[in-house]
């Protein structure tokens, strides 16, 4: 038997790592990788067109399936484009491995061709970043970075001069045994008697879940019941706790919609659910606050808290009901839902009416019907900007469905890469990239990569040739639109010079039809919708103080639109409330 490089042995404990596919660009420094995949039946190489596609992919793929995704450049330019990507994956808490492949290990230091310092350049967007110098280093060094993102929940990234992958790897490796899952941690029994007393001395109390709250909605359910506490989201946590709720009072934020805002902020105690809510000026600074988070640097770097609670919702849960007192008034709660109801009562308005007719199409239409014919198992991948308004507004969260997107990080063009790589995890589950003209544009290239493997992605391209929430913010801080036009040709037929399916719809009429056509198409598809770029037009006079960036003010006024079937949601919550 030959005996193993550096670079088999590399891939050999990835693939026993759980990982089966590696994303990138092969070239130069990672062609010894590139080859010892191509020789193991465990792994397959996913040739993108841009490595931040690559990285986005493997943080999709971790992200849907819970388990160590992996991505890879070449020296200097190919594993610097993974940056962005990595950023994602690391602040969404998805355990992505990168390979940083190096120059010659001789050249390091010296201004060689394409140098750059990996082991330095990546550190701030992950838990460990190291480069290794020794074929007797590589075994331990790559436990080390696997246990880190898969324990850690996030981005390990590992330098590898491309001569030491090529050299003989040890005669025997110790084969450490390695990290899959993550354990639960369960509160100390202090934290729990002081959050027992709170809950039981507070009259008004309302939950705001986060993504944290994955895998716990029985529980908060089951705590909300007990307490009869309304339960708001950030928007991480909308697939989590928003189906099956009958305490929904929705989302606060810049997206936000609802009662929301009130029950956080008329509540005499608040608690934060597995949340890193970043925008503070959405938070309450007058009443009592506690919050449990599994990760403790999260504890109070958003608001001043009253209790700082470190371990896992469903754990911290699970200890909590049956230790509370029941609380018998549900005043509160049925306040907080029929102002819920009534505040989605009046929004819905501006998007029911001649939406049908209206042209260009209404943006707010073709998410809702979008919502209505994708299937209930459906993953969505959403680009930042208008796409975020429209997902959080209009897509239905089943407990089947997942929405993702660069939900923390905010990058453009996530939607169309985070589409490939949660394709990859499973072919027959229909996944759907929620992109704007802006976002798909800046990594068109990679919609040949669906081409190339025939991955069935569906991308419905919200067209309205204009960067939209740029616009927004723009108009908001007082100032004219600049630079946010962009002048497109027909997505459509450039989706068909490709090879795939491609249509362009500019009558609401033609929406339906054309979106399941495309569903039934059984290779990629593109449909390119034409929108209203002035969907979300400012009033000409506004009295609050203007600011940047997500701010009450903006969401209050400018995104006061529909809210699609969350007010259907909202009136089944009130069949059992008393009139107030």
């Amino acid at each position: 038997m030959a005996k193993q490089n550096v670079a088999e042995q590399f891939v050999d404990i990835l693939a026993r790592a759980g990982v089966r596919r590696l994303y990138g660009v092969v070239g130069d420094s990672l062609n010894p990788v590139v080859d010892a995949v191509r020789r193991n039946p465990a792994m397959d190489w996913v040739h993108v067109r841009h490595e931040e596609t690559a990285a986005f992919a493997a943080g999709a793929e971790a992200q849907i399936t819970g388990r160590l995704a992996a991505c890879a450049g070449s020296c200097g330019p190919g594993n610097l484009h993974l940056i962005n990507g990595l950023y994602d994956a690391h602040r969404s808490m998805a355990p992505v491995l990168a390979l940083a492949s190096h120059i010659p290990s001789s050249e390091i230091g010296l201004g060689y061709f394409q140098e750059t310092h990996p082991d330095q350049l990546f550190r701030e967007c992950s838990h460990y970043c190291e480069l290794i110098s020794s074929p007797k280093q590589m075994p331990r060094l790559l436990h080390t970075a696997i246990q880190n993102a898969v324990g850690r929940s996030g981005v390990s990234v590992v330098s590898l001069p491309g001569d030491i992958a090529d050299q003989p790897a040890p005669e025997k490796a110790v084969e450490t045994a390695l990290v899959t899952s993550r354990p639960t941690v369960r509160p100390g029994d202090a934290e729990i008697d002081a959050l027992v007393e709170m809950i039981d001395a507070a009259d008004k109390v309302t939950l705001f879940c986060g993504s944290g709250t994955a895998g716990a909605h029985a529980e908060v359910m089951e705590f909300a019941g007990k307490v009869k506490s309304p339960v708001g989201h950030a928007l991480r946590g909308k697939e989590w706790i928003q189906y099956d709720n009958p305490y929904d009072v929705g989302m606060s934020g810049l997206l936000g919609y609802g009662a929301a805002y009130e029950a956080t902020h008329e509540c005499d105690l608040l608690i934060l659910l597995g949340t890193d809510f970043p925008y503070n000026a959405f938070l309450p600074d007058d009443v009592q606050i506690a919050q449990v988070d599994v990760r403790p640097e999260h504890l109070g770097r958003r608001s001043k808290l009253d209790l700082a609670v470190w371990g896992d919702i469903r754990e911290t849960l699970r200890c909590l009901i049956p230790r509370v007192r029941a609380k018998e008034s549900r005043r509160f709660l049925d306040r907080m839902l029929k102002k819920h109801a009534d505040a989605l009562e009046g929004v819905v308005k501006a998007y029911t009416r001649k939406v049908e007719k209206h042209v260009p199409i209404h943006p707010e239409y073709v998410a809702a019907v979008l919502d209505e014919v994708a299937d209930e198992d459906a993953v969505f991948t959403v680009d930042t900007g208008m796409c975020n308004v429209w997902a959080a507004r209009y897509l239905t969260p089943n407990g089947r469905r997942r929405v993702i997107g660069s939900f923390t990080h905010g990058s453009m063009a996530n939607a169309l890469p985070m589409a490939i790589g949660a394709q990859f995890t499973d072919r027959r589950r229909q996944v759907v990239a929620m992109s704007g003209d802006g976002g798909f544009s800046m990594l068109m290239g990679d919609f040949l990569t669906l081409v190339q493997y025939d991955l069935p992605v569906k991308v419905v391209l919200f067209n309205n040739s204009s960067l939209g929430m740029v616009e927004l913010e723009m108009l908001v801080a007082g100032l004219p639109s600049y630079g946010t036009a962009n002048k497109n040709p027909d997505f459509a037929a450039v989706a068909r010079a490709c090879g795939a399916h491609g249509v362009r719809v500019e009558k609401p009429k033609q929406l339906a039809g054309a979106l399941r056509d495309a569903f039934r198409h059984k290779g990629p598809a593109l449909v390119d919708v034409v929108t209203d770029p002035n969907a979300l037009s400012i009033p000409p006079k506004i009295s609050a103080d203007m600011v940047t960036g997500f701010a009450l003010s903006a969401s209050k006024i400018v995104l006061d639109g529909g809210v699609g079937r969350m007010l259907q949601m909202a009136r089944s919550n009130l069949r059992n409330v008393p009139r107030l």
